[in-house]
């Protein structure tokens, strides 16, 4: 299986890896990968392909740089 990065500001997005194992560590998702040098690496599950887009971010389609409920967070 292979596991794709989709964070788009991330230097290894579209970027392919042989996937090893998703794990929870410290209330954190995490994607654990062979990196290109054949070395064990993880990132946050959600900048990867593992994790569906988010729905408000894919219905956006880049109109919205902000979501809702991010600007209401900063207003408390």
């Amino acid at each position: 299986m292979r596991v794709r990065v989709t964070h788009p500001f991330h230097p290894l997005a579209g970027q392919e890896f042989e996937f090893v194992k998703r794990r929870r560590n410290w209330q954190l998702d995490r994607v654990y990968y062979f990196d290109a040098a054949g070395e064990l690496a993880t990132l946050p599950a959600e900048w990867t392909d593992v994790v569906a887009p988010d729905p408000f971010v894919v219905v956006a389609a880049g109109r919205a740089p902000f979501r809702t409920g991010d600007l209401l967070t900063l207003t408390e």
